[in-house]
């Protein structure tokens, strides 16, 4: 047996004091108590902080991380892709596979639990299949002038992968449809970037950066008649799909209100705002989906965009949240979004032991908080 006490326990969006959850020879929860007296419990651990499950990172890039450092912070949206483009092929297979693994390894000792990934090749899935992360995968259909070869044959090769549409912005109108289609059947969740840059909605009305790009380069959209991108994912995805809608920087109330009356619970909406951040100094409308009771969930996007993968960090990038409700995002949301709920998320007498800490944390108001000095580390 072993037992872990704290000061906290973060479950669920509940906050119970003085908890010590224990844990049999086979790292299953045997029981959820409440102490009294430490010195009366024997061979307990005791931690400074609060518990809580593991975390669920909702958006992922993780065959990036070997451009950490690479990209320039502030070049705005397209400035980001020139140089991903420009950059890209300066890396070794060897630099790569070593920052994919390391980039996993810190994830797992911060807490990590579950991962969803975007994957445009197989790079990472040998390391994905190693890891004891839990992936869902997504293999990205991605360019106006693409087909569904690619990721049909990485998907043939690694039937796990669940193949989704890049956003709305990126995909001629028939390929958009067949991408969501391929995995229908299983009821598998898509994960699309979505009002990520203000040229995204431009794009609809015949405006903007994405609009001069593309008539610099010749091409034209099939699917600017849906006149929002919005309404092309209503229209095109049944209601009975799980999506996981990512960034959403640019979504206005209207946009929240119609895909939650579409979806319902089936829609989560990711948020990545060190990215955005790095990108292009926005933030993404935490406010606004709040108030609506949007499931709101947490991504890092890539090592590209972002200084690191802490889920920690684009917590307190949320600005100054209740830690019960900024927990909840990090793993209970999560872990719906991607239908693991039954699995992780939580922590619950019956399950396989997932226990964070989460330390340098303040009590004010009656309510927990983060600090500047606020870190995590997993205990089991």
């Amino acid at each position: 047996m072993r037992r872990i006490a704290a000061h906290y326990l973060i479950n669920r969006g509940e906050v119970i004091a003085r908890p010590v959850v224990t844990i049999d020879d086979g790292g299953t929860i045997v029981a959820i108590d409440v102490w009294e007296r430490l010195d009366t419990l024997a061979q307990t651990e005791f931690y400074a902080g609060a518990l809580c499950a593991g975390f669920v990172n909702a958006h992922l890039h993780i065959e990036l991380s070997y451009l950490r450092g690479a990209i320039e912070r502030g070049s705005g949206f397209a400035g980001f892709a020139r140089q991903i483009g420009a950059v890209r092929g300066n890396f070794t297979p060897e630099e790569r596979e070593q920052a994919l693994r390391a980039a996993d390894a810190v994830m797992w000792e911060q807490g990590v639990d579950a991962v969803a990934d975007i994957a445009n090749g197989a790079t990472s899935m040998e390391m994905k299949r190693q890891s004891p992360i839990r992936y869902t995968t997504f293999g990205e259909v991605f360019g106006l002038n693409s087909t569904l070869e690619p990721m049909a044959a990485l998907k043939a090769d690694w039937p796990e992968v669940v193949l989704t549409p890049h956003s709305t912005y990126s995909l001629q109108d028939g390929l958009f449809r067949q991408t969501i289609e391929a995995d229908a059947e299983a009821d598998a969740p898509l994960s699309i970037h979505f009002m990520e840059s203000e040229a995204e909605a431009a794009l609809y009305r015949g405006e903007g950066s994405l609009q001069a790009w593309y008539e610099r380069m010749g091409w034209s959209c099939d699917f600017i008649g849906y006149g929002s991108p919005t309404r092309r994912i209503i229209e095109s995805v049944p209601a009975t799909r799980k999506v996981l809608l990512v960034h959403n920087c640019y979504v206005e109330q209207r946009d929240v209100e119609q895909l939650q009356e579409h979806f319902g619970e089936r829609v989560s909406w990711v948020l990545c705002p060190c990215s955005n951040d790095f990108i292009s100094g926005v933030k993404p409308p935490v406010e606004l989906l709040r108030g609506m009771g949007c499931r709101i969930c947490i991504g890092t996007d890539s090592l590209a965009s972002n200084e690191s993968l802490s889920m920690v960090r684009e917590m307190q990038h949320f600005g100054d949240y209740p830690l019960r409700e900024v927990v909840t995002w990090a793993t209970w949301n999560g872990a719906e979004a991607l239908g693991l709920q039954s699995e992780i998320g939580s922590v619950e007498v019956g399950r396989k032991a997932s226990i964070v800490l989460i330390e340098g944390i303040e009590q004010r108001d009656g309510e927990l908080w983060m600090t500047q000095q606020t870190k995590t580390r997993r205990l089991c």
